[in-house]
């Protein structure tokens, strides 16, 4: 059993364009991302992800900088692009991790994966539903199966834009497992960067934290938080998947 990480990356956000190369204590935003998945120990691979376009050449070499293998795919149908990194990887299982998640836990991701591998009847394993995690810990385990199906059958473009809905969607298709409940919910927590507030807050966190060749967690940026609850304030009153919100209001079936 191959376990892939699939960060999928493009320069061309919507709301913020070029964030996953924007500076954080000294390195592009997408560096920090791949580090610290590299941390993660139940992973074999990392791919990153992202797009055909003259601007990605940019995030290509960082890929490579960073010593990881990298896929260029469409800009728009992303699961197009996660079936044939997948595929052109041989993987058999996949993490999904997304470039805007600068505090994502590599802990996180260890337990999401020993839970799939607990589990290995299932087909998709999510945080929770909903989701009791901060925004921007976000991790999803599934196979290469699934991924397969939901490429052949997603039809509308938030199934194809965001990769899982298709699978999420159908649980009477997918056995489908939720690794976090909701004894403590801590969805209010903003840590993802879509929007400039988002980009403050992330950096006053690294200032506060970063040691460079260290790790901090999740557990590390809550007891920060606790400390300074005023840097909450930052980028407070953001809508949690506000893009997939939007795709929803603009879904249509796509022509493949």
């Amino acid at each position: 059993m191959t376990i892939t990480v699939i960060i999928q990356a493009r320069m061309g956000s919507t709301r913020l364009k070029g964030k996953i190369i924007a500076d954080i204590c000294g390195k592009p935003m997408l560096w920090h991302v791949i580090n610290r998945v590299k941390k993660a120990k139940k992973v074999d691979r990392i791919i990153l992800a992202t797009t055909k376009k003259d601007e990605d050449k940019i995030t290509i070499d960082l890929g490579k900088k960073c010593k990881i293998k990298t896929f260029a795919g469409s800009e728009d149908d992303v699961l197009d692009r996660y079936y044939h990194a997948a595929k052109q990887s041989d993987s058999n299982v996949i993490v999904r991790i997304t470039a805007d998640c600068p505090l994502i836990d590599p802990e996180i991701i260890d337990e999401m994966v020993q839970y799939y591998l607990d589990n290995d009847e299932l087909d998709y394993v999510s945080m929770g539903d909903p989701n009791p995690c901060p925004d921007g810990l976000d991790t999803e385990v599934f196979t290469f199966k699934s991924l397969e199906k939901a490429y052949y059958e997603a039809k509308l473009s938030s199934e194809r834009e965001h990769v899982t809905p298709y699978i999420w969607k159908n649980p009477e298709v997918f056995k489908i497992g939720h690794v976090f409940d909701l004894k403590i919910d801590l969805s209010h927590f903003r840590w993802t960067v879509d929007e400039k507030a988002d980009l403050k807050f992330v950096r006053e966190v690294y200032k506060r934290l970063y040691v460079e060749g260290e790790l901090f967690n999740s557990k590390d940026v809550l007891k920060l938080l606790e400390k300074e609850p005023n840097l909450m304030k930052i980028n407070q009153g953001i809508i949690r998947n506000e893009g997939y919100l939007k795709s929803l209001k603009n879904d249509q079936v796509m022509r493949l």
